[in-house]
């Protein structure tokens, strides 16, 4: 993946500058602003040129690159509307329209004059920090099965010129978090995006050894399967019961707070291929079920944002990471089995696998007493029917966490909404053969997935994220990285950092 510095740095004079892209902010219908006369005099007049023939309107998220002179290589024009209308939503459609277009031209290096923009103190940090994270996610590129992938985007310096609105420290500090999040955003897109055939339950056992030997305060271990045996993971290996592939229960501590404060818990599933097992999924489409682990590939993801930020939080990830296939040896409908907290589950259909590896990876994490437990699946297709791809489906059994969730997610812009957790849906999972089945039938499929996994979150603070409208797009198709960003901003509240 492309690697990306970013700093900040007050520019007093424009036009003495030195970079290979200018980047600069323009309203619809406002005059040119001090440092646009400025750089219009070095290049020549080619900015109010630009303006005056009409060839660039201003509108949000428009662009138009002009060559430069001198020590400024370029400029890119940056539609941004009408002034009094420069809200959230066209502030986050500028910030990517600059990575769309970084990413596209051979600037090495860029500066962004964001002090034109006229922001408060608050809006101009939170700027700063999503114009980096739209800039390095910008950059990602798939390579790994690619003969001739695309080559590397140039760019290879963000440099933020804040004003007077932001001290440079504390812009520096925003672009420096934005870094970090596009970073674990883009570590999640990378896992997702591998095929089935090389990201397995084992490759990701790899993978997160990897980040152990990379960060200091990082400590990995792997669970085999002969282990979760012994700990009594009946449901989470009858998922892995049809495949070749050995499940892996990976668990991830990141200790930056102090000794002894309550570690909080991220939960993945980590279904690197999901065929439906025995109840077979349809053929179509079926390819994309190797974002199954989309929430796996999230909570390495966000491992990965905690370790660069250094925050001063303990934190402990757990990946339940297995491939559900049909075979001769593949759980059947109608099978019982028996959970790492002793309750029985009746299968009455395989494809409902998630919500299997997930129960027994929560009553582990149990083990650490946790602060609060949030765990992350691309559980059901009912929760894309009632959200679609723009939120995540959030669930929750306590009010405070599932604010502090939903907070997090509007600051990052990765959005969730709050669903229903009603003991009225408990009784769909009644079962004549077990404690409880594990589907409710054609009704509120999201819902009863949650409630199925309630059962065994009794003991402490948790959230359930069901990302499977979020965590992959069709068209065009590839992995989103979400919710890294809302997990990150979700840590760094709790780490009382900005």
């Amino acid at each position: 993946m492309a690697t990306l510095s970013v700093s900040a740095r007050q520019v007093s004079d424009a036009a003495s500058a030195r970079t290979q892209c200018a980047v600069l902010p323009v309203f619809a219908g406002k005059q040119p602003t001090a440092t646009a006369r400025e750089l219009d005099k070095v290049l020549g007049g080619s900015i109010k040129a630009a303006l005056d023939l009409g060839d660039f309107s201003a509108e949000k998220g428009k662009t138009l690159l002009l060559p430069g002179n001198g020590a400024i290589k370029r400029v890119l024009l940056v539609g941004c509307g009408e002034a009094r209308k420069f809200d959230r939503p066209v502030q986050i459609a500028f910030c990517e329209a600059i990575g769309r277009s970084l990413r596209d031209c051979k600037a090495a290096d860029a500066l962004v004059y964001a002090g034109e923009l006229g922001l408060g103190e608050a809006d101009s940090e939170w700027l700063c920090e999503f114009l980096a994270r739209s800039v390095v996610t910008a950059l990602y590129r798939y390579r790994q099965t690619l003969s001739k992938p695309a080559a590397q985007p140039a760019l290879k310096r963000l440099t933020v010129n804040a004003g007077k609105a932001l001290s440079t420290a504390r812009a520096k500090a925003a672009l420096e978090a934005g870094l970090a999040t596009g970073l674990g955003v883009n570590t999640a897109r990378e896992l997702a995006n591998l095929p089935g055939n090389i990201c397995t339950p084992s490759y990701l056992a790899k993978e997160a050894r990897k980040l152990g030997r990379r960060y200091p305060k990082l400590t990995v271990k792997v669970l085999s399967e002969k282990q979760m045996k012994e700990l009594g993971m009946g449901s989470l290996l009858s998922v892995s019961a049809g495949s070749e592939q050995p499940a892996q229960l990976i668990v991830m501590e990141y200790k930056g707070g102090s000794k002894g404060a309550k570690p909080y818990a991220l939960v993945g599933k980590g279904i690197t291929f999901d065929s439906g097992g025995i109840s077979l999924k349809p053929g179509a489409k079926m390819d994309e079920m190797k974002f199954d682990m989309g929430g796996a590939a999230s909570v390495f993801g966000t491992v990965h944002a905690l370790c660069e930020l250094d925050l001063p939080v303990n934190a402990v990830a757990i990946v339940a990471a297995a491939e559900n296939m049909p075979s001769g040896s593949a759980t059947k409908p109608g099978d019982v089995v028996t959970s790492m907290a002793g309750k029985t589950i009746e299968i009455l259909n395989t494809d409902a696998e998630g919500r299997l590896v997930l129960c027994d990876a929560l009553t582990y994490a149990g083990r650490y007493k946790p602060a609060a437990v949030v765990d992350i699946a691309t559980l059901t297709g009912a929760c894309v029917v009632a959200l679609g791809s723009h939120a995540a489906g959030l669930y929750a059994n306590n009010d405070e966490l599932a604010d502090e969730l939903l907070a997090a997610g509007t600051t990052a812009h990765d959005r969730a909404w709050r669903m229903p957790l009603w003991d009225d849906y408990q009784k769909q999972l009644a079962s004549n053969f077990a404690d409880m089945a594990n589907i409710g039938g054609p009704e509120a499929g999201s819902v009863t997935a949650a409630c199925f996994l309630a059962r065994y979150a009794e003991d402490y603070r948790w959230a359930h994220l069901d990302i499977a409208g979020a965590a992959w797009n069709s068209s065009p198709k590839g992995a989103t990285g979400r919710p890294v960003a809302l997990l990150t901003r979700y840590l760094r509240d709790r780490a009382g950092k900005r």
